[in-house]
């Protein structure tokens, strides 16, 4: 079962406690985050022609502060949060960043009306906090939940009939189960204590207390503005209009709030001018321009499911697709301009041969030039596969890595068909011609032949772990397997991963790698241009390896499913993402089958 943390809004400014002396004309950057942040740059909408803002993506947040620690002439930097979307590792990651530009002389602010545990998190690590007078903080703790659809399957008369590699492979237990296995539970209970550890002395180290105050304070949990300000949780207590008077005060009355700082500027439709429709197709036709040759360092992202194919944007959401991934893989093996390759994963898994064609794929590149994985909040099952043979994996101390481990089985459907009056009459030639057929259970035989397959599986998947790892591994493989789940903290003790950092620190360390002082990020494959698009649709032509996998999206030609689950998005988003991953394991199933993948995901309150 893998935590994430629950999401929430946070409004970001700090304005007391700084020098008193006013600096005229100061820069200060605002930089706004809204809902969920998608680690990959995504692709150009067509909303930006008519004024609309391109979704802020982690890649390009970390670029912005990288560019504003070294700017002279920018003195601090405003975020505001709103409703913002976070899980652990990124949360660490920009608590990271907030350091950093602590330690470059920057101011970095932190204002909130109201705050909750990851916000807190993350604002704790700024200069200074600042609520409202009537705000609220929720510092209450971690709380974990796993969705099981045992009897949602019993109403419909279906049954799981699943196999696992691994005693704390838990993935499928949402099929079977009404609760948590005890391997299960007991991993769980290990992962929530790792990482509320990590957060007491996150807390404890920003804020100059102990951890025991801290942890006193989560038992307390709900506190209001003035209730937070004695127990030393926030600095000061003010409304924003106050906020702008002290901005001016700190700043001077011409200080420059820089509202687009490091944005690049897209093309925008100008209705002034009859012509302004050809004019913004023919900004749009200069981003095919060649390629820069200079020297870079390429980011490849695996930020979903793994699946066969192509990856995809779908309505249940994205697909890694690993023809996709392999081609760009290769590509940044065989482009000279390329001297490292960071591979960015933010993944469950999913298809264990998908999974292993990436692995491959790294393998080879290898033999070219660094390959360094950054680990985001979850690499997990398939997640960890396509990463173990980096030369260097880097993770957050609350990344979920791990569970080593093999899930696979089917669905028996006859219940429901008869329920529903519908009757089938089987044909067969071969002895096991049906052995995937979904009016039964698996028989003994059939059952052996499956787990045969499946342990074929799962040792491919531990000879590449100790392949990558070799005498890195704090133990023997068996006893790292079996689907257990780490924290990124656990993960470095066990010789699972190499160092505990972010993508800006795997990024420094590929450049280090390949003896690079001057070089450029390069996202492959690049996102697309709204011009390339509409082109390739109104051609009809095809990518590379154009093969499509939109895994779950067929549930949605069902009306009451696609009303519904906007609507359960809305009133309870944890829960939606839940029934989202509970959809697209019942499509893995069905296709493959064999899965390696951790889909039980409590989320954190």
């Amino acid at each position: 079962m893998i935590p994430r943390l629950s999401r929430y809004a946070i409004v970001g400014c700090v304005v007391l406690g700084f020098a008193a002396n006013s600096l005229a004309g100061e820069k200060i950057v605002h930089v706004r985050l809204r809902g969920p942040m998608p680690e990959a740059p995504p692709p150009m909408e067509l909303s930006l022609a008519f004024g609309g803002e391109q979704p802020l993506s982690m890649f390009e947040l970390l670029k912005r502060l990288n560019k504003l620690r070294k700017d002279d002439e920018v003195q601090g930097v405003l975020v505001e949060l709103d409703e913002a979307m976070l899980g652990m590792a990124q949360i660490q990651e920009l608590r990271g960043q907030f350091e950093k530009l602590r330690a470059a002389d920057k101011d970095v602010w932190v204002f909130s009306e109201f705050m909750t545990p990851g916000h807190y998190l993350l604002a704790s690590s700024a200069s200074k906090v600042v609520m409202i007078p009537t705000g609220e903080l929720l510092l209450l703790g971690l709380y974990g939940e796993g969705l099981y659809f045992k009897n949602l399957l019993d109403k419909i008369k279906v049954e799981a009939d699943i196999i696992h590699c691994g005693d704390y492979k838990s993935a499928g237990e949402p099929l079977y189960r009404t609760g948590p296995s005890k391997e299960s539970q007991e991993q769980t209970e290990r992962l929530l204590t790792s990482i509320y550890g990590q957060m007491c002395k996150q807390i404890a180290e920003s804020r100059k207390l102990s951890s025991d105050e801290v942890s006193s304070l989560f038992d307390k949990g709900w506190f209001s503005a003035e209730e937070a300000k004695r127990a030393r949780l926030v600095d000061d207590l003010m409304y924003r209009e106050d906020l702008n008077k002290a901005l001016k005060k700190r700043y001077g009355s011409d200080f420059e709030l820089v509202r687009d700082y490091g944005k690049e500027k897209g093309p925008k439709i100008d209705f002034n001018n009859p012509f302004g429709v050809f004019s913004f197709f023919g900004e749009m036709m200069k981003g095919t321009k060649d390629k820069s040759t200079r020297p870079s360092i390429a980011v490849i992202y695996v930020d979903s499911m793994i699946v066969s194919g192509k990856s995809e944007q779908g309505l249940m959401g994205n697909s890694s697709g690993s023809a996709t991934i392999r081609r760009a893989i290769e590509k940044a093996a065989e482009d000279s301009s390329v001297k490292a390759v960071v591979l960015r994963v933010d993944s469950p898994g999913g298809s264990a041969i998908a999974s292993d064609v990436i692995c491959e794929a790294i393998k080879r590149c290898k033999r070219e030039k660094p390959v360094i994985v950054s680990m985001g909040d979850v690499a997990a099952s398939g997640g960890y596969y396509v990463s173990c043979l980096g030369d260097t994996i880097f993770a957050q101390p609350g990344t979920i890595t791990g569970s080593i481990g093999v899930v696979g089985g089917k669905l028996v459907t006859k219940g429901m068909w008869d329920w529903l009056g519908v009757t089938s009459h089987e044909f067969k030639r071969g002895a096991r011609a049906d052995i995937m057929n979904t009016n039964r259970k698996f028989n003994e035989d059939e059952r052996q032949v499956i787990e045969g397959m499946m342990v074929r599986v799962y040792d491919v998947f531990k000879e590449r772990v100790v392949a990558g790892r070799g005498q890195k591994l704090k133990g023997e493989i068996e006893g790292l397997a079996g689907g257990r789940v780490y924290s990124g903290e656990d993960a470095l003790a066990n010789g699972l991963v190499d160092r505990l950092g972010g993508l800006a620190d795997a990024v420094q360390f590929a450049a280090d790698q390949a003896d690079v002082t001057r070089y450029e990020l390069r996202v492959i494959p690049e996102p697309k241009n709204l011009f390339d698009m509409i082109i390739k649709e109104l051609m009809g032509e095809k990518d590379d390896d154009d093969v499509s996998t939109r895994l779950g999206d067929r549930w949605l030609a069902s009306p009451p499913l696609r009303e519904m689950l906007p609507l359960i998005a809305r009133s309870d988003p944890v829960k939606a993402e839940e029934i989202r991953r509970f959809l697209i394991q019942l499509d893995l199933l069905a296709t493959e089958n064999v899965m390696v993948v951790e889909t039980c995901v409590p989320r954190m309150k």
